[in-house]
């Protein structure tokens, strides 16, 4: 921990409690007239009224992302929240693509060269393969495949390990120099 931290530089803790002059960032509010120097550097952008309230950030099951736009990125605002736990993917947002499919085939005739009284249906097989075939690459374009699933919701997050995060609530005062 910095021994002389920035008023509002916020650090990941491994500690189950939120040390002197440091608070966790759980969104609670403060008031103001108890912590102006906080209250001049981060205003209202996490909430509170601005009058006699302002709110910590809440960084609670989230990722901390930088503000503004990297090449090809979205644009984020400093204190903007957004994502989700959970989504329902549906199959528009599913790149297009196909899957390979394996099958038996055989090269040699079958053992029945009569298929009189033989109809599909009727349990006697009209061909029959003499020996194990080798598996075959097949034309995905030929073959259907229904959809599976179920509709539901699925975790949206990777693998993760939850720790506090804290904001110094005295310290130093930055310059913007």
């Amino acid at each position: 921990m910095p021994a002389n931290p920035f008023i509002a530089q916020v650090i990941p803790f491994a500690g189950n409690f939120a040390p002197r002059g440091w608070a966790f960032c759980d969104g609670q509010l403060l008031p103001i007239s108890q912590n102006t120097a906080l209250f001049s550097l981060i205003g209202t952008i996490y909430g509170g009224d601005g009058r006699t309230t302002l709110a910590l950030p809440d960084l609670r099951g989230r990722a901390a992302i930088h503000p503004g736009r990297g090449p090809g990125l979205s644009t984020y605002r400093l204190g903007e929240k957004g994502g989700q736990e959970r989504v329902t993917l549906n199959t528009l947002e599913i790149p297009q693509h196909n899957h390979s499919v394996r099958s038996l085939a055989e090269s040699r005739g079958g053992n029945l060269t009569d298929p009189g009284g033989n109809m599909l249906a009727s349990g006697t097989p009209i061909y029959r393969a003499n020996t194990p075939a080798d598996d075959v690459d097949m034309d995905p374009s030929m073959i259907r495949q229904n959809n599976v699933g179920g509709g539901q919701a699925h975790e949206n997050r990777p693998p993760f390990q939850a720790l506090n995060y804290i904001i110094a609530l005295v310290g130093v005062f930055p310059s913007r120099s």
